[in-house]
């Protein structure tokens, strides 16, 4: 069970997540966002929405609530995006340097379920390797939380 924040709940209370809302109440929503009102966790856009979000971009940009076609969140089918979000997808990509950083858990979850969390992610990133890339695709995987230490650990599957 995931813990939301106070303002997420908040939030939540206020929305009924089975109407479909109005061209006029996302430019509302867009306008709120503008003042600065940021309390969600995640932005899905439709593509003809998207003109809308763009106003915003430099708000959400900085924070990673962008709306992006290859994360899956501007898409026609957003119910489908907002369950696998609820599922606990995750976005992960990596940097220059190719290291990949992704949150695959939080203190509350069960030791079953992190190390169930960590085998999928592993997985999910085996399955994006490139077909042309032979061998061993990892060089080391490293856990820790947010501000600790990191543990270096191997992984067989």
């Amino acid at each position: 069970m995931s813990v939301n924040s106070k303002k997420s709940r908040e939030v939540r209370k206020s929305l009924d997540l089975k109407k479909v809302y109005t061209l006029s109440d996302a430019i509302e929503l867009v306008e709120r966002i503008q003042r600065g009102d940021l309390s969600f966790d995640r932005c899905v856009a439709t593509p003809d929405m998207m003109a809308l979000v763009g106003k915003v971009g430099k708000l959400l940009g900085p924070k990673g609530l962008m709306p992006n076609p290859k994360l899956g969140t501007v898409t026609t089918d957003v119910t489908t995006a907002i369950k696998n979000i609820k599922l606990g997808q995750i976005e992960f990509k990596s940097d220059k340097s190719g290291i990949v950083r992704a949150g695959i858990g939080k203190i509350s979850f069960s030791t079953d379920k992190l190390i169930e969390n960590i085998k999928t992610f592993i997985d999910a990133l085996n399955n994006a390797k490139p077909p042309v890339i032979k061998g061993n695709y990892f060089k080391k995987m490293v856990i820790s939380s947010s501000m600790g230490p990191g543990i270096q650990f191997s992984y067989e599957q």
